[in-house]
């Protein structure tokens, strides 16, 4: 599933361009777009959108997007541009595809030695690590090994064997990294072992372009990373918050409902856009990390929570897990929504279910399974 945003007056990639907007010189007409009309829920009318003001950028190979009300202080069209300048600058942290990248050098040096992290980045990791632990794995920022020897059996129009599986496994799990406190260090026990955090890095830069965004004065805006991670703050066109629609699991063209964000985060992992079929077998790229081989009979997953970053990492967990599990791990955290789709094999019948979700933000266009 994917998160929907509106797409007006969208200003793209670079500062010089960013800068040609707050000079009056692009895009001088605010546009708007009708959100997702759902039809009627039992609590009322769908809520949609009213004009808004978008600013864009491309970074960790997706759009950034801040979504501003046209009638907010003068200068927070300034304050968004800064806040995707700092998704630039995250990006040199975190992304593995740079080898001059933070994280990149960490992954070169700590087979070998122990090598020092940068504040921010190592309490992330430190988070990372502990919600390996609390999601009995599910979540695992080590799976590298893992989707590069799937990448290479597909590559080779084949499934890949169990003695490649097993190789990736032995250099997957956290425990294959010392983390030294007070040092602030970090160790791998093998070459081979990597940290790859596109299930969490992304809603880590969205939450701290929100934060740069607060301490700017900016009281009311969304910020949308890669279609899958939003953080929304503040209120929109009356409403109370942000309305965010959500695409069908099984056909991305249709809307499934929408969602009202109330100062919240929302994060969403799905296969209905990537993955590959083998033998008359669709296979999914999320993979299961305790076991190597992907998931199956889940369509999508979206978690609502505080903070992207923790979104991001649940929903790729709970995807992992399945429906009763994830049950089990938010029985005592009502902080914690979920809704989850699945798909029994060999139908088309889908299953919504909804856990800790307030039915008063959640707008179906038919009633949940």
């Amino acid at each position: 599933m994917e998160v929907l945003v509106p797409l007006v007056n969208a200003l793209k990639t670079s500062s010089a361009d960013r800068r040609d907007f707050l000079t009056g010189r692009l895009l001088q007409q605010i546009a708007a777009e009708a959100a997702l009309r759902a039809g009627e829920s039992g609590t009322g009318s769908t809520p949609t959108r009213g004009p808004t003001l978008l600013l864009q950028t491309t970074a960790m190979a997706c759009h950034f997007d801040v979504i501003l009300n046209p009638d907010g202080p003068p200068q927070q069209v300034e304050a968004a541009s800064a806040a995707l300048d700092l998704v630039h600058e995250l990006e040199q942290v975190l992304t593995v595809y740079r080898p001059d990248a933070e994280l990149a050098t960490i992954n070169r040096v700590a087979p070998h030695r122990p090598i020092e992290v940068t504040g921010d980045l190592f309490d992330l990791l430190v988070e990372a690590r502990n919600l390996v632990a609390k999601t009995d794995g599910g979540f695992d920022p080590t799976t590298g090994p893992l989707i590069a020897a799937w990448r290479l059996a597909r590559d080779s129009g084949r499934l890949p064997t169990e003695s490649e599986l097993a190789a990736a496994r032995a250099l997957s799990g956290m425990e294959q990294i010392t983390f030294d406190a007070a040092a602030r260090t970090l160790q791998y026990a093998q070459p081979g072992v990597e940290l790859n955090l596109g299930a969490i890095g992304k809603g880590y830069a969205v939450d701290r372009a929100g934060a740069l965004l607060t301490s700017r004065g900016i009281d009311h805006w969304l910020v949308h990373g890669g279609k899958s991670s939003v953080l929304a703050k503040g209120d929109h066109a009356g409403c109370g918050g942000w309305p965010v629609g959500l695409r069908d699991p099984l056909i991305p063209q249709q809307a499934w409902g929408t969602i009202l964000l109330k100062n919240q985060a929302l994060g969403t992992s799905g296969t209905a856009a990537q993955g590959f079929r083998l033998g008359g077998r669709r296979f999914g790229h999320i993979l299961d990390p305790r076991t190597g081989w992907p998931v199956e009979g889940m369509l999508s997953v979206s978690v609502l929570t505080e903070r992207a970053a923790l979104a991001d990492a649940l929903s790729t967990a709970f995807f992992v897990l399945g429906v009763e599990k994830t049950r089990h791990l938010c029985d005592n955290s009502t902080d914690v929504g979920v809704l989850l789709f699945t798909q029994t094999s060999g139908t088309d019948a889908v299953e919504a279910t909804e856990i800790n979700i307030p039915q008063e933000i959640l707008f179906p266009t038919r009633p949940l399974a």
